[in-house]
């Protein structure tokens, strides 16, 4: 029988009588648990009598929703092909610090030994001009002065020797 066939239902307080209604609970015909259609169940009406009836079946939950596959940015992409080749050159950066660490610090000591050079010639060089133009014996003055009277008018000659 397909499922959309209308099952008669049949219940003591039915208008116009139950045909069964003489029989009591125990005598009546009972359907076995693989007689009842699908989509019919035992239910108890509210008058206390047990009846067979279409149910609706339970909602069966929603299932959650999937998540859409979304396409990977451009800048995720970019950032990925970048990592390894910025780890890439500071590696290879590391490794020639490493090889160059000895002429490095070679140069660090010359480059301060040249500072110091410097410094050395801008306090020197003022000090070995300064000597070199002094002269090595003292200068000698002579002085000449001759004067008339007592009032009189005073002549004079101042002569550098060296």
């Amino acid at each position: 029988m397909p499922p959309d066939t209308p099952y008669e239902i049949t219940t003591a307080d039915r208008p116009g009588g139950d045909r069964l209604a003489h029989l009591s609970g125990w005598d009546r015909p009972r359907m076995l648990p693989e007689e009842i259609p699908p989509g019919v169940q035992v239910v108890t009406l509210p008058g206390g009598i047990r009846t067979l009836a279409y149910t609706q079946p339970p909602a069966a939950p929603a299932p959650p929703p999937t998540p859409a596959a979304q396409p990977i940015p451009a800048w995720a992409k970019t950032t990925a092909l970048l990592a390894p080749t910025v780890g890439g050159g500071i590696a290879a950066a590391s490794v020639g610090l490493y090889y160059a660490a000895p002429g490095l610090i070679a140069m660090s000591h010359a480059l301060w030994s040249a500072v110091a050079l410097i410094a050395a010639g801008v306090i020197a060089i003022p000090l070995v001009l300064r000597a070199a133009r002094r002269p090595t014996a003292p200068a000698q003055i002579t002085q000449n002065i001759t004067a008339n009277g007592l009032f009189g008018r005073a002549n004079g000659t101042i002569n550098h020797h060296r």
